[in-house]
């Protein structure tokens, strides 16, 4: 498959338009000016609220003006990651895509499909002049990515549709009618550093090639998180030799993304830095059986380090100890049995960075219950305050609750089932969605999401399954076409 063979061409052109165009979250200015001017090239009513977010109206087509109106929604923010000899600016380069068989897939960055491509299917719509639809407002909300700010934003009155039809979905074929809710928990250390002991030896350790991933659609698939695995190899190397000390830990970037490597750097006693070198190999192996399944391209390596000031005995441990300690992965799961065995609880710890006097962990918290939410923040803080952190949690985001009947959902079930012969999954995701916020300013809407399949998004292997594509949009168009 070449990308002259991508289906639909439409929906492709615009998604390859759209990666030309720097997007990073609360960096989002030129995708705000582009779509602000295109609707207005195209001769549609415009306009862009003070948060950033952007609407375009399109009317219905002849005989379809008294449908419902539909508001079709996707956030123009992407996840900027890379591999770490990539030399990519994402404030200024444009994404380079390649087909690999069936996927599209980016060189060495993230896609930007999520959601870059509900964005372009948005935009396919509004320009195609043969598409049977009542009125439509297509918004594209900023900054989804590091706080859902775009949402948070939005004045009641901004959308004025009926119906809501989220297109930030990652599995072709199912249906979300919830979503999690969730918050930022973050730890701080303070210290002042010192000399290490007379006779160190500094060992640099790095771990990468992890899988990584979604901290809320793959939470749930047991994959390695770097941070927990530097961590445990810490906690056993100070119980295992007298006088190790920490210099150094840097792991993760993004609170919604599963760490994929990280890196500390440590002082041993020189008398047994080829035992710490031989754990270390011991380890890596234990680890790499441990997650056989899901991460098969682990890559580990130790070698000697420049000497430097470490952080105070006392507050390492303490943070060593904490990382041992701190809940990590699914806490709950859903007991409805309408979301068929759901994640409810989770908590993925992120990142965390040291710097001359500051160790700073980040970490998400998600539930589709929120008082479990609280507890589940409460005892990430708990754990490193203990430990004599400073600890806090963000105001996050709200869930987003099932309603008992919605007019959307059954005309997108017997839509889908028309199409392709089959019922879709209709369930909750453990993701959060924008269509949390949307049900605290306008209660009334009916909403549902989906999209076309994605893989590993918010990592350099995120990737796009081309045949889903065309499948979502027969399936938007007939949706739209009954409503």
């Amino acid at each position: 498959m070449n990308k002259s063979d991508l289906k639909p061409a439409s929906v492709f052109e615009q998604f390859a338009k759209i990666n030309q165009i720097p997007r990073p979250s609360k960096r989002e200015e030129k995708m705000i000016d582009y779509l602000r001017q295109w609707g207005k090239s195209h001769g549609l009513k415009t306009k862009v609220d003070e948060t950033g977010n952007v609407l375009i109206r399109k009317p219905a087509t002849p005989g379809y003006e008294n449908r419902k109106t539909v508001i079709l929604q996707s956030h123009m923010d992407m996840v900027c990651d890379k591999l770490v000899d990539v030399d990519f600016d994402f404030d200024r380069d444009a994404i380079q895509t390649y087909v690999d068989g069936e996927w599209l897939r980016a060189k060495g960055t993230t896609l930007g499909a999520d959601d870059g491509i509900g964005c372009a299917i948005e935009l396919a719509i509004l320009e195609a002049d043969d598409i049977e639809h009542g009125p439509l407002e297509c918004v594209f909300t900023r900054d989804e990515e590091t706080g859902l700010t775009g949402a948070e934003g939005m004045k009641p009155g901004f959308m004025t549709g009926d119906y809501l039809i989220n297109l930030d979905s990652e599995d072709e074929g199912e249906m979300f009618v919830s979503c999690a809710g969730g918050r930022n928990t973050q730890a701080r250390f303070t210290f002042q550093r010192e000399a290490a002991p007379d006779g160190s030896f500094f060992l640099k350790a790095q771990l990468k090639g992890l899988t990584g991933g979604h901290s809320g659609d793959d939470i749930n698939k047991k994959r390695a998180n770097a941070i927990k695995l530097l961590g445990r190899f810490l906690f056993q190397t100070m119980n295992r030799y007298e006088g190790v000390r920490l210099a150094q830990f840097h792991s993760g970037k993004l609170h919604n993304a599963i760490p994929r490597d990280g890196l500390f750097v440590i002082a041993v006693p020189s008398a047994v830095k080829e035992n710490v070198k031989a754990d270390w190999n011991v380890f890596s192996a234990q680890v790499e059986d441990e997650f056989h399944v899901t991460d098969t391209q682990m890559v580990w390596s130790m070698e000697s380090a420049d000497a430097e000031p470490v952080i105070e005995a006392g507050v390492a441990r303490n943070f060593v100890w904490a990382l041992q300690a701190v809940d990590n992965g699914i806490y709950a799961i859903c007991q409805d049995p309408e979301l068929n065995g759901m994640v409810e609880t989770s908590s993925n710890i992120a990142a965390i960075h040291s710097s001359e006097t500051e160790i700073c962990i980040l970490s998400s918290q998600r539930s589709n219950v929120m008082s479990n939410l609280d507890n589940m923040c409460a005892t990430f803080r708990a754990t490193f305050q203990l430990a004599g952190a400073e600890a806090w949690s963000s105001d996050g985001y709200p869930a987003w609750k099932m309603r008992a009947e919605s007019q959307l959902r059954d005309t997108v079930v017997e839509a889908y089932r028309e199409l392709f012969g089959k019922d879709p999954i209709v369930r909750g995701i453990h993701a959060g969605l924008e269509c949390g916020l949307f049900s605290e300013r306008y209660p009334n809407l009916d909403m549902i999401s989906f999209g076309p399949t994605l893989r590993d998004v918010h990592t350099p292997d995120e990737r796009l399954y081309i045949p889903t594509v065309q499948m979502v949009w027969d399936h938007l168009l007939l949706v739209l076409k009954r409503i």
